[in-house]
């Protein structure tokens, strides 16, 4: 079983959002980062760029495969991880530390609602 952190909530694409009042720290979960296996390259998104819950904000790459990485909430991309592009290996390596991979001022109150804590995340994943 991967790593699941109970402080996170988590969303159906393995994204994970980590909330401090109307800011959110966003990344993929352990378990997505264990299926892209070794991640080369990250595409993240401007700061400044304003995203509706759903929306494709960002693209991982592995030496599988890419894939789009889906914001979790609603609002404006405030910090990106600008240490992701030197060095990509973080999400693998710290998937809920280092790894993030930007920061978001949450724009719809109540949108965390609809994702998952971690014992129902655990459960999806399983």
């Amino acid at each position: 079983m991967h790593e699941v952190l109970e402080n996170l909530l988590y969303s159906k694409d393995h994204e994970w959002i980590e909330l401090d009042g109307a800011i959110g720290t966003v990344g993929i979960s352990d378990h997505a980062q264990a299926e892209l296996s070794d991640v080369v390259f990250v595409d993240l998104p401007e700061v400044g760029t304003v995203i509706a819950a759903g929306d494709a904000v960002a693209v991982v790459e592995s030496v599988k495969a890419a894939s789009d990485v889906f914001s979790p909430v609603s609002g404006e991309v405030l910090e990106v991880n600008e240490e992701l592009a030197n060095d990509p290996s973080l999400i693998n390596s710290d998937p809920y530390g280092a790894g993030w991979l930007y920061k978001i001022r949450l724009d719809v109150p109540g949108e965390t609602d609809d994702l998952m804590n971690a014992a129902d995340y655990e459960e999806y994943c399983s």
